[in-house]
Parts: structure tokens; sequence; C-alpha cells
């Protein structure tokens, strides 16, 4: 099976696309949200109860992978599709976060960045090469090419000279993939808020030619307006018959806002970090399931989730468990919020399907908006 997006239908009322996209582990129906497994694994759950919830796709990450255990060692286990039991897709993003994530310990020149490594403080390299080399190595369906994400208050020139390193990164990105290899390589677009910066990196990179483009460099410190309006401006400069992914983006707010912007794959650790800080997503809002008043509540987490966690237990037994410390907090919790998720991208492409994306989203997030005001005001009076 090899690479192929079909794009389906387009929403008449908005740039909400519904689409198809074909890899090597299977079709992943697009909008989609796509869960984090940085280490090969998503925190709390297994590949079994992701296949149950609904998710497509899931990442992994080339930095932290590169460290332990190390991509040689799971190429000889047989690729990471084996390695962590999962059959389905995998993404990896490139290591190009970490230069941004990780600043206080890494070092940037033209041929690539050296990283302190987190574990033992040895120095390691990523260049643009070794990237591709270990995604490669490791069998992922996708693969992104070797960039630098600077952070949003980085001044103009700053981020003019990163877009033109990036760019460069991304033509030795190419020229070290092996397209015959079964991982289809994207680029991703940079250029903070300036839309005449975001023009000319997404024309540079799209005469690369790649099966996918991604937009990178939101989320990471602007206000969401200021990312809504770049954002709007960004996706349409993507070539339109290929995948459009946003990295790192974020809330279901913004999965519903940004797909009527036209954006197609979304990634994020906010659905399994919050649940790992007992914050569940639901139709209701946003629950705090530590708070006092859920201690003799026999409700559901959310009365319209379909959930193990919802089918199961009460509110009272999970704010138990977090009281308590107990491991299966985490477990439950984060399979209710990526249920959420999948369950909203689900619901994504129904409404582009009946093409009715615009009323319903905008009546969605009015209807979201007043859910989270009741939900913080409930968290405040506890």
């Amino acid at each position: 099976m090899t690479f192929r997006f079909e794009l389906l239908q387009k929403d008449l009322g908005s740039r909400a696309r519904r689409g198809r996209l074909t890899l090597p582990h299977g079709t992943v129906e697009t909008p989609v949200f796509m869960p984090v497994g940085t280490a090969a694994t998503v925190k709390a759950i297994a590949p079994d109860d992701l296949e149950r919830i609904g998710a497509q796709i899931v990442l992994g990450n080339t930095y932290h992978l590169f460290l332990r255990p190390g991509h040689e060692r799971i190429r000889a286990l047989g690729g990471l599709h084996r390695f962590m039991a999962w059959e389905r897709p995998i993404l990896t993003d490139s290591g190009g976060f970490q230069v941004y994530s990780l600043a206080s310990a890494r070092k940037i020149d033209e041929d690539g960045v050296t990283f302190r490594s987190h574990i033992d403080g040895s120095l390691r390299r990523l260049t643009p090469e070794i990237s591709i080399e270990v995604q490669q190595a490791l069998g992922s369906d996708i693969i992104m090419a070797f960039d630098e994400c600077p952070p949003a208050q980085s001044s103009r020139a700053y981020h003019e000279e990163s877009l033109e390193r990036t760019t460069r990164w991304a033509l030795r990105s190419k020229e070290a993939w092996n397209s015959e290899g079964g991982s289809y390589l994207f680029g991703i677009v940079q250029g903070g808020l300036f839309a005449d910066l975001r023009r000319r990196h997404a024309e540079e990179l799209a005469a690369l030619d790649l099966p996918g483009y991604a937009l990178g460099g939101y989320s990471v410190g602007e206000p969401i307006p200021a990312m809504y309006e770049s954002i709007s401006i960004s996706a349409p400069l993507l070539p339109e018959e290929k995948p459009r992914y946003l990295m790192g983006v974020g809330t279901p707010e913004d999965l519903v806002t940004c797909v009527g912007l036209g954006i197609d794959m979304f990634d994020c650790v906010l659905p399994t970090r919050t649940a790992r800080n007992a914050r569940l997503y639901t139709s209701e809002g946003v629950l705090n399931i530590r708070n006092a008043r859920f201690a003799d509540d026999p409700n559901p987490v959310d009365p319209n989730c379909r959930c193990y966690t919802c089918r199961t237990f009460s509110r009272a037994y999970l704010r138990h468990l977090f009281q308590a410390q107990e491991i299966l907090a985490a477990r439950l919790a984060t399979l209710h919020n990526l249920t959420f998720y999948c369950d909203l991208m689900a619901e994504v492409r129904r409404q582009i399907e009946a093409g009715n994306y615009a009323g319903w989203s905008a009546k969605w997030l009015e209807d979201r908006r007043l859910r989270l005001r009741e939900s913080r005001a409930a968290t405040r009076a506890d």
C-alpha cells in the first residue's frame, strides 16, 4: 500500500475539508487528531485501548527515541510498529520541536543541533541527515523534515534567519530521504506570525513537491486570536491536493476552529497530559475531578460519553483514585480524554459530509464557550 491523499469533500461555508489518507499501515480518515506517543507509548494506555477508542494514527518522537532505546535497536527488533505493537500508521516528528522546547540544553549551527541529553548529560547530535536516517530506521509512515521552531516572541530578523536555515535543512532532508523506503516526507512551513514570511516559506517548500506539508511554529507563546488569524492566512498557502498538518495544536476549540480554516491533521499532548493532572474534557465543559464537589457524585464523568471510564465508574470513584494517587486514575482519565477527542473529530467529519460544517461549528463553539464559563464558575465556587 502506497501514499495517497484523496480530497473527498469541501464545506461550502468554510474551508473545512473531508479527506482520506492512504499509508503503508492503513487508511486515515481526515480531519484527524493524532495521539502523541513520544517514547513509543501513549502514556497510561495500551495499543488495544487506542484501537477501541478509534485512534487512527499516533505520533512518536525522533529525539527521544534516538536517545533511548536508539533507532538501531528498534530497527533490529522489527521497527517501531512491531516494537510498540501498533500496526496502524505512525508519524514521527523530526526532533525539530526539541530545538524549541530544550533551548537551554542545545546549540544550533548551520549543520544541525547539538543537544545535551536530559538522560545522562551526554552530547548528542541531530542534523537533517541523521533525523531522516533515524525516522526511516523506525519505519514511520510519515516522517518530518528537520526544522527549527522559534519562540513566538523572537524578532522578525531571527524568524527570517531561522526560516532560511529551515529551508536549507528541508532540502537536505529531501536529499537524505529514500522515497522508496515506505516512509513519506512532509515539509514544515515556519515564519511565526509574519504573513509575508509564511507565504515565502510555503512557496519555497511547495517547490520541493513533497507528499504533504505542515504548519509549525504555532502554540509557542502567541495569543490564541493571533494564532487563528495567522493559520487562516497560512493554511490556504499549502498545496490544496496534499494533506495539511497543524503541529502541536491543541484544545477542542482549536481543532474545531482550525478545521474550518482548512487543516486536515492535528496532534497535541494536551488530552493526555491534562488527563494525568485530573482535568477532563466533557460535553459539559472541563472538569477538575479533584474538586470536592465530586466526592459524592455518582454520575459518570460525561453522561454523553461512550468510553469505558464513563460506562463503568462514577466521578466520585475517579476523584478517589486521584486523591489516593492510584495509577488507575491516569489510565481512566486518559481513556476518557482521548475518546472525547476521537469522537469530536468523528463528528467533525460527519458535519463536513453533511455540508453543514460552518453552521455546526459556529453553534458548537458558542455552546462550548458557555459550558466553559459554567465549569470555571463551578470550580471557583468549590
